[in-house]
């Protein structure tokens, strides 16, 4: 579990940024443009894709910290081998599917835990990926799964964290109901599906303002087109972190 890390303090360090761009270029000049006013950036399947491992190292290099959103799912032996090589980029999160299965969670805390201690790396957070946000009762059921998100997200988060996970991803509307029954000291949630108020939900259907969701209890924030899309990501991005530190605020 989460016992050699400190989680977010401050709005700034809690927000993460998606640079779902298509280049690394364009990347790079978004970290640079918000340098020191969030505390992460999320390099995901189409930049990866893209781009390769050489960008994770280049953002890294710079002093940035990496949520590697690759979200493994395959047989427990092959996620593992991928974790370890994404703890060797220097990541400080990466995630696989919760829905991959015990074995494949237990592999991937482990390889993550040993190659960190046997090579004097800082262990990153592993987090499972609980339900997409994209999916809605109707869709998930589609594929087989009865009972609804909220049910599939709280059986899932249970499961990651008996196999050694140091928390996982859920929807916005999930986070109070992982917090209750799923309660674990230092186990992390992090979000995506937020949205500034006003702004179109694209893509995915279970969304949430900042103050929303962390008043819900959060720990991370990811936050994609808002920022990277505003004709000032910087000012965007401070906007956020200011509407995350009344809403802490007002929880006290």
């Amino acid at each position: 579990m989460n016992d050699i890390h400190q989680l977010p303090r401050t709005p700034r360090e809690r927000l993460v940024v998606a640079l779902d761009v298509e280049t690394g270029a364009r990347a790079l000049e978004l970290v640079e443009a918000l340098r020191g006013s969030v505390g992460m950036f999320k390099i995901g399947k189409q930049l990866f894709t893209a781009e390769g491992p050489d960008l994770v190292r280049r953002v890294v290099a710079t002093g940035e910290r990496v949520f590697l959103d690759l979200k493994y799912h395959d047989i427990p032996a092959t996620v593992a081998k991928a974790c370890v090589e994404a703890t060797r980029l220097g990541v400080s999160i990466l995630n696989v599917h919760a829905s991959g299965g015990r074995e494949m969670l237990r592999e991937a805390a482990r390889a993550v835990a040993e190659l960190a201690a046997d090579e004097r790396r800082e262990r990153p957070l592993v987090l499972a990926v609980t339900v997409l946000t994209s999916l809605d009762d109707a869709l998930l059921a589609e594929t087989g799964v009865e009972g609804g998100t909220a049910a599939q997200v709280v059986r899932l988060a249970r499961l990651a964290r008996e196999c050694g996970i140091d928390g996982v991803v859920a929807s916005p509307l999930e986070i109070e109901l992982v917090r209750r029954e799923v309660a674990s000291d230092g186990f992390v949630v992090l979000t995506p599906g937020i949205r500034p108020a006003g702004e179109a939900k694209g893509d995915q259907r279970r969304v949430m303002t900042p103050a929303e969701a962390v008043a819900a209890g959060a720990d991370y924030l990811v936050v994609g087109r808002p920022i990277t899309g505003a004709a000032d990501p910087r000012a965007a991005a401070e906007a956020i972190a200011h509407e995350m530190e009344t809403a802490a605020d007002a929880a006290v």
